[in-house]
């Protein structure tokens, strides 16, 4: 499994080292109290339903890269800070990266799971 990029025709591997929060204690911790994180690492939230998703950066040492998607179409994305940084938005697909690992991906993009 690996994380898709569409724009305008162009297709790339946006992570290939992908993980799901599937559980609620997953989706509750996120990547809080990771010490690294792999360049070629994401961590995906997948919702039933479009709703407010939330980001906190607490317990979090490195700053990241979130990408809010709705329908596999980026709606928001926005670098948090460590320890401080918070954000939301409506989406049915949450995705974290390492900083800079969204450099490439705009809003109106496809972002989705692939195998």
């Amino acid at each position: 499994m690996y994380l898709r990029h569409e724009r305008a025709g162009e297709i790339r591997r946006l992570a290939t080292d992908v993980q799901t929060a599937d559980s609620v204690l997953a989706q509750m911790r996120g990547l809080m109290f990771r010490r690294s994180i792999p360049d070629d690492f994401a961590l995906v939230f997948r919702f039933d339903s479009v709703g407010n998703r939330d980001v906190h950066m607490l317990f979090v040492f490195e700053p990241l890269d979130v990408i809010w998607i709705v329908d596999e179409e980026v709606v928001r994305i926005e670098r948090l800070e460590p320890w401080t940084g918070i954000a939301a938005h409506e989406a049915d697909t949450l995705v974290e990266l390492t900083a800079g690992g969204a450099d490439d991906v705009s809003v109106g993009d496809t972002v989705r799971l692939a195998d």
